[in-house]
C-alpha cells in the first residue's frame, strides 16, 4: 500500500458517509496475530489522499467496547501500510462548556478499562512505550488548525476517561470523573491509543459529544424516548461535523503521514527484554510494529 495512506477508525455512521465519498474503492480482509478485525478495512481515495477506514464496532455496530478486537484493528491497519491513524468516538460531557454535538481533539487520557489486550507484547518481552503525550501533537495541531477553518463548534483539547462498559456511570462515578479533570467520558478510546504507540503509528482522536452524562440531573419534563432522541440527534450532528472537519484536513496540504514524528520512534528505547531471550518465531510473528 501506498506510504502516504491514512487510516480512519470510527463508528457506523461515520463510515456509511465516507462509502458515499470513497473513490476506488476496495475491501481488504487482513489477517492479524491478534484474529480478525472487527471489520473488513475500506480504501479509498478521497480527493489527494488514500484513506483507510475501519468500522470499531464491525458492521451493524455489533461489538460492545468490551469485544471490539483492538488489538487486530490497530495490526492490520499497520501491515496494510498505515502510519497515521485519526480516531472518532462518541463521548459523554464531563463539562457544562463541552455541549452536546460539539468536537473535542482529546490530549490526554485516563485509563479504567480492565478486560481488554492492551499490549501487543505478551509473553514477548517486556516493552515499555512512553505515554506521557499519548497522542501525536502533530496530527492534534493539523486538525485544531482546521477547525478555525470550518464551521465547527471545536475544544482545541481535553481529558478522556475510557471506562470498561457497557454499562454507563452511576452519578457518583461521574461526579469522580469530573473531580479527577475529566473533560469526556467513553468506552472505546482505550487501549487503541497504547496500541497505536506500541505499532510506532501517529495517533490522533475526535471525540464526539453525545450528552452531557448522568452528573447533569436531566429536565425532569423529558421522557426517556425524548432524552434518547435527543442524544442520538447530537451524535448525528457530532458525526457529521466530524465528517467535515476530517473531509477539510485531508483536502488540505498539512503533512499527515510525518516519518520523523517521535511517534514512528517509539519502540527505539521501549524493548528491555534481551533480544537473545526473544524467539525468532515472536520476532517474525510481530515484524510488522517494527517497521
Amino acid at each position: 500500500m501506498a506510504e502516504e495512506l491514512v487510516g480512519l477508525i470510527g463508528g457506523t455512521g461515520l463510515g456509511d458517509a465516507l462509502a458515499e465519498q470513497l473513490a476506488d474503492v476496495e475491501f481488504h480482509d487482513v489477517e492479524t496475530p491478534f484474529g480478525k478485525p472487527g471489520a473488513s478495512i475500506m480504501v479509498g481515495r478521497l480527493g489527494k489522499r488514500q484513506v483507510a477506514f475501519i468500522n470499531r464496532h464491525g458492521k451493524g455496530h455489533k461489538l460492545s467496547p468490551s469485544e471490539v478486537p483492538f488489538a487486530a484493528n490497530i495490526f492490520a491497519l499497520k501491515k496494510l501500510g498505515v502510519h497515521t491513524v485519526i480516531g472518532s468516538g462518541a463521548a459523554g460531557s464531563l463539562r457544562e462548556d463541552i455541549a452536546p454535538g460539539e468536537l473535542v481533539i482529546v490530549d490526554q487520557f485516563i485509563d479504567k478499562t480492565f478486560r481488554r489486550t492492551s499490549s501487543f507484547f505478551g509473553g514477548f518481552g517486556a516493552v515499555h512505550c512512553e505515554m506521557a503525550e499519548p497522542t501525536c501533537a502533530h496530527v492534534r495541531s493539523v486538525l485544531v488548525d482546521t477547525a478555525k477553518q470550518v464551521d465547527v463548534r471545536t475544544h482545541a483539547r481535553g481529558t478522556y476517561v475510557c471506562m470498561e462498559g457497557p454499562q454507563f456511570s452511576t452519578r457518583a462515578e461521574s461526579l469522580m470523573h469530573r473531580a479527577w479533570g475529566g473533560d469526556l467520558i467513553g468506552m472505546t478510546a482505550m487501549p487503541e491509543a497504547k496500541l497505536a504507540r506500541e505499532a510506532q503509528m501517529c495517533y490522533a482522536l475526535v471525540a464526539l459529544a453525545s450528552d452531557y452524562d448522568c452528573w447533569k440531573p436531566h429536565e425532569a419534563s423529558k421522557g426517556k424516548q425524548t432524552l434518547l432522541e435527543e442524544i442520538i440527534s447530537n451524535l448525528q450532528r457530532a458525526t457529521n461535523n466530524c465528517l467535515e472537519l476530517i473531509r477539510a484536513v485531508l483536502a488540505g496540504d498539512r503533512e499527515l503521514v510525518r516519518e520523523g514524528c517521535a511517534c514512528r520512534k517509539s519502540l527505539e528505547l521501549a524493548v528491555w527484554t534481551d533480544k537473545d531471550e526473544m524467539s525468532a518465531a515472536d520476532r517474525d510473528r510481530l515484524e510488522v510494529l517494527f517497521e
